[in-house]
């Protein structure tokens, strides 16, 4: 009976009455939908206001349940951001095809390229994130976390052109800053210096200025860390401190290749 009580606590304490997987399914769904990725397509205009109108009821729903106030202005705020939100995306996709020489179209980015999808899961996360909605940004950031493993906070702040390439392992943390024409390589991890609840209300995690590249499993960590603008971010690097524009960072390590069979060591056979 003890553990059934403390159950019990935890379900008369909750907070909120949510459906964290209602909540999932909405954001793969509104993605789906306004990429062209549903097999049946909208032969009309019509169709496609009325399914617009069935989500924004749907997000209305979800709102009520974290929300204290039962009002339409922050679903109609949120609606009315989409054509920006959409804009960036598309931004975003096009920069994808533009530098990755394996992207063939536009539609194998928004059908199959995982960055593109934690990306635009991001954006419209981020929207309400600066609303201070609770746990839905979150809710979205993580399902994306789950199916991509990449991991952007909802509260980072990222410019336009975000091109996010392979992506597994990437780590962007709640008070990153992101320019504009970043590129990121998978495993990357912009991270805090240390981690600590004191921290909670100051800047943690790095500034990224514009036109960046970061190559895989580069670290970068610390609120006061900029990395200048125009620079290229070597593999393997750990970087605590800011980098100069125009500057290349590289790992320096030595790699010896020796020939599998020299001719001048004798060959010992065990038996």
């Amino acid at each position: 009976m003890g553990f059934s009580k403390r159950l019990h606590e935890g379900y008369s304490n909750r907070k909120y009455d949510i459906d964290k997987k209602k909540i999932e399914d909405f954001i793969d769904r509104f993605f789906r939908f306004i990429f062209f990725l549903e097999y049946q397509r909208c032969s009309e205009v019509t169709d496609i206001e009325v399914r617009l109108n069935n989500f924004k009821t749907e997000f209305k729903e979800i709102l009520y349940s974290v929300t204290e106030e039962k009002d339409d202005v922050q679903t109609d705020d949120f609606f009315q951001s989409f054509p920006r939100i959409y804009q960036s995306l598309e931004n975003d996709a096009q920069s994808i095809l533009d530098h990755d020489p394996a992207a063939q179209s536009l539609e194998e980015v928004m059908f199959s390229y995982p960055g593109f999808f934690a990306i635009a899961v991001y954006r419209f996360a981020h929207e309400l994130y600066k609303s201070n909605i609770p746990l839905i940004p979150r809710i979205w950031t993580e399902f994306a976390h789950s199916k991509t493993g990449i991991d952007i906070n909802p509260g980072a702040t990222i410019g336009e052109n975000f091109f996010i390439d392979h992506g597994t392992g990437i780590v962007i943390g709640e008070t990153a800053i992101i320019g504009n024409d970043v590129k990121i390589y998978q495993g990357v991890t912009l991270g805090a210096l240390s981690v600590t609840k004191n921290l909670q209300d100051i800047k943690r995690h790095p500034t990224i200025e514009n036109n960046v590249v970061i190559y895989a499993n580069a670290t970068i960590l610390g609120g006061e860390t900029i990395i200048g603008e125009n620079s290229v971010i070597g593999g393997n690097v750990w970087i605590t401190e800011s980098v100069t524009p125009n500057s290349v960072v590289f790992h320096k390590g030595q790699v010896t290749v020796k020939n599998k069979f020299p001719g001048n060591e004798p060959i010992i056979f065990s038996i």
